[in-house]
């Protein structure tokens, strides 16, 4: 997202072939669907890290 906003609102250098302004954007938008993404896979993983033993059924 930082470097999608630096080529949108900072960059002042222009290609022939290719829209800055553009590729920024884009790059903004994947990072704000990417974050939330990212954050519910990590939490599936913590999660489901470890079975619960219960110690108290062991019957020893």
């Amino acid at each position: 997202m930082v470097v999608g906003a630096i080529l949108t609102f900072a960059a002042d250098w222009q290609m022939q072939s290719v829209n800055l302004d553009l590729v920024g954007v884009i790059m903004m938008v994947a990072g704000v669907i990417g974050l939330p993404v990212y954050a519910s896979v990590l939490k599936r993983r913590r999660t489901a890290a470890l079975p619960v033993v219960d110690e108290t059924r062991r019957g020893l």
